[in-house]
């Protein structure tokens, strides 16, 4: 088996002020594998492999890879690209404006004797490399009028037609539907028949079952084990990966709820967004969760955000705790008592170069305005309550939120709103892309909060996710809300009610 590894990384170290990110991690990657990096939001994954692409320098250990003498010390992605490792992100970084094959030979150009751009032979070879893999599309296609699964596999034809010889897929599907994801899944095994070792991290438990062939989990920074697929159930990856034995889905019960109040928190009548919703009603109830399900760009977020206010609502009507509402922007609904963690946080909810001090307190700041001022010292109590209360990984009050992981920004964005104390809370995505202990954690919350008497929506592409916490739920289809499920919740009846419509 030694003959045919491809990468070592051996006692990997790093720290950060007041932070050690990695304590001795080691991975391993085999030649023509897919191999899991697995462990909760900051347990390392990012670290390691910033380590490995150049992003980083770390501060000690050793890094041996086929072909190139020595350890390997990467200090730019550059570096990293021309000895064979390729990254992919989940936000992909390409050029939208350019053609898919301006994409790909973006800085390589092939050249006419005149050393203009030769686009006949470029846009060529491009339709070449996308039929090689079976991406079915048009080499001369604009990238942004492309889904964000064919982006994701431009990029990668771009890493593979540049030589590389391993691939790291950070977070790839976390904003495919399945479709998209079989269409990854598929290229991916592709490569790997073809020799690629790729580095896949994911939380999706389900698809490191159905596409990987081994699995190493990092905990705290350091490396727990390395497993065969075929060998670790999975109810012990979990307790790997947490330190505990622990099963996420018995750990939340529905059973035992606090009954549903019958006073109404928001009624709304006939909202619509031109272009993205149709007309719709809801209404929510004090502790009452709601779910808004669907699939993929079937107008859940568009809902939420017409009855919040980021998208103005076009029609209709809307009352909060039994007074009139005009959401004309986010401020007015922030005023009459909601809150909404949208679901893209880089783009609309974290604003990294402040504090996690600073930007828990920046909802309740706006709601009083800017002329009353929260003292200095209320903000710290109130960072260090939130910061205790959520369990936010953090050196201090004080670090830059860009510093922490996925899961720790996720908390200080529900930190920031449950600063305002709000009666109806929109929760949109708020588990995707972090841990199975903080997603547990996240649920837990949900259902305190409700028991408390906060009225809350729950959007979440996870089914089981919704039924575990959710009362009732609402159905999307096409823009358009297509019915209710309550009482007796099952996967199979939500699965129905989406693909038919069905009205319940």
């Amino acid at each position: 088996m030694e003959e045919q590894v491809l990468l070592t990384m051996r006692d990997i170290t790093k720290t950060f002020p007041g932070v050690v990110a990695l304590d001795h991690a080691q991975l391993t990657l085999r030649k023509g594998e897919v191999h899991a990096l697995m462990g909760e939001n900051g347990a390392g994954k990012s670290t390691i492999i910033k380590c490995l692409t150049g992003v980083y320098e770390r501060d000690a250990g050793e890094v041996r890879m086929e072909g190139v003498e020595g350890s390997i010390y990467n200090h730019s992605t550059q570096e990293a690209q021309r000895i064979g490792i390729a990254t992919v992100y989940q936000e992909v970084n390409l050029c939208p404006n350019l053609s898919i094959a301006e994409n790909l030979f973006i800085g390589r150009e092939p050249r006419t004797m005149i050393h203009t751009v030769d686009w006949k032979t470029m846009n060529r070879r491009a339709q070449k490399i996308m039929d090689n893999l079976e991406i079915h599309v048009d080499a001369t296609a604009t990238l942004e009028t492309c889904s964000i699964a064919i982006q994701q596999m431009v990029a990668i034809a771009r890493a593979v037609d540049m030589d590389c010889k391993l691939l790291i897929l950070d977070e790839p599907t976390s904003s495919l539907d399945d479709k998209e994801v079989a269409k990854l899944f598929k290229l991916m095994r592709t490569l790997r028949d073809s020799g690629v070792g790729i580095v896949f991290v994911t939380h999706f438990l389900e698809q490191v079952y159905e596409v990987c062939d081994r699995i190493t989990v990092m905990r705290n920074g350091q490396f727990v084990g390395e497993y065969s697929v075929s060998e670790l159930p999975r109810v012990k990856l979990v307790a790997a990966m947490l330190g505990k034995d622990f099963d996420d889905l018995a750990s939340i019960k529905p059973e035992g709820r606090v009954s549903v109040s019958d006073e109404v928190v928001l009624d709304a009548e006939h909202l619509s967004h031109k272009g993205t919703i149709k007309p719709f009603d809801f209404r929510i109830r004090k502790g009452e969760v709601v779910g808004v399900t669907g699939l993929l760009g079937s107008g859940r977020s568009e809902m939420v955000r017409c009855i919040y206010g980021a998208d103005k609502a076009q029609s209709g009507t809307e009352r909060m705790m039994g007074k009139t509402l005009k959401a004309n922007s986010p401020i007015d609904s922030i005023k009459a008592g909601m809150g909404f963690l949208p679901d893209d946080r880089k783009a609309d909810g974290c604003i990294g170069d402040l504090s996690v001090r600073e930007n828990i307190i920046l909802a309740l700041q706006a709601r009083d305005g800017m002329f009353k001022r929260i003292p200095r010292t209320k903000q710290a109590e109130m960072a260090d309550h939130f910061i205790d209360l959520l369990q936010i990984k953090t050196a201090s009050r004080e670090t830059p939120l860009n510093q922490l992981s996925g899961g720790n920004q996720q908390k200080v964005i529900l930190a920031r709103w449950l600063c305002t104390h709000p009666d109806f809370l929109i929760l949109d995505e708020p588990t995707r892309g972090i841990d199975i202990g903080t997603k547990t954690e996240f649920q837990k919350l949900v259902l305190q909060f409700a028991a408390e008497g906060m009225s809350i929506v729950f959007i979440s592409s996870e089914i089981e996710e919704m039924l575990r916490t959710c009362t009732r739920m609402c159905v999307m289809r096409d823009g358009e809300k297509v019915g209710e499920i309550q009482g007796s919740m099952t996967q199979e009846s939500v699965m129905s009610a989406i693909a038919g419509g069905e009205k319940k």
